[in-house]
């Protein structure tokens, strides 16, 4: 089992930007806590001179899963969203998108985990926020977030490496990801479901 997790974490890492890339648009889709940023700072860690590269790359997978989020919800509004978010929280996110609209986003695309982002893009593109601004503010925040973790492994280089390194770190990574893509596909497979079912009562 170690054998095996330290060649799957060897394969994500030579993925580079592209695993980076993948991470944005999973983590836009499901919540899936510490896995995109733990990617980035093993990577940065790893190669300082591609931390701009690294971050690109992560804010393009962040506006691509915000893109893909927008063309579920935008079309179904208000009453698809009722059918993902509990009232409690829909009523919540709608005053805050209603009464900040873009500050309110950013500030959600820049909280670390465990605050998860992808309600507050799910209600801005309900409630018809525009969508060239919910995409700039979503590759511009994200841009620094990541920024942001890329130095922070700079900084700390050497002891991210040796805990990369560590076998458990690698089978926690391996498992946020694999959590990722099977949550990424359900959450898809009734995103598509639903909007469909209200489709078919309108």
């Amino acid at each position: 089992m170690e054998q095996f997790a330290r060649e799957l974490f060897a394969f994500f890492i030579a993925l580079g930007g592209f695993g980076l890339l993948g991470a944005g648009i999973v983590t836009s889709l499901v919540f899936v806590p510490f896995g995109h940023d733990l990617l980035m700072v093993a990577l940065t860690a790893r190669r300082s001179d591609l931390l701009l590269y690294y971050t690109l790359m992560s804010a393009a997978g962040s506006v691509a899963g915000a893109y893909l989020i927008d063309l579920l919800f935008r079309r179904s509004g208000e009453s698809g969203l009722a059918r993902h978010l509990p009232p409690r929280r829909l009523d919540y996110l709608k005053q805050k998108i209603s009464a900040h609209g873009g500050p309110a986003i950013a500030v959600a695309c820049l909280a670390p985990p465990p605050f998860p982002y992808s309600p507050f893009l799910m209600a801005a593109s309900a409630l018809q926020y525009p969508r060239r601004k919910l995409l700039v503010i979503v590759g511009v925040s994200r841009g620094v977030r990541f920024l942001a973790m890329g130095l922070l492994a700079l900084w700390f280089g050497s002891r991210i490496l040796a805990l990369a390194e560590h076998p458990a770190a690698q089978i926690t990574v391996i498992a946020l990801v694999v959590l990722a893509v099977v949550g990424s596909a359900l959450s898809i497979y009734r995103w598509v479901k639903r909007s469909r079912r209200v489709e078919g009562l309108a």
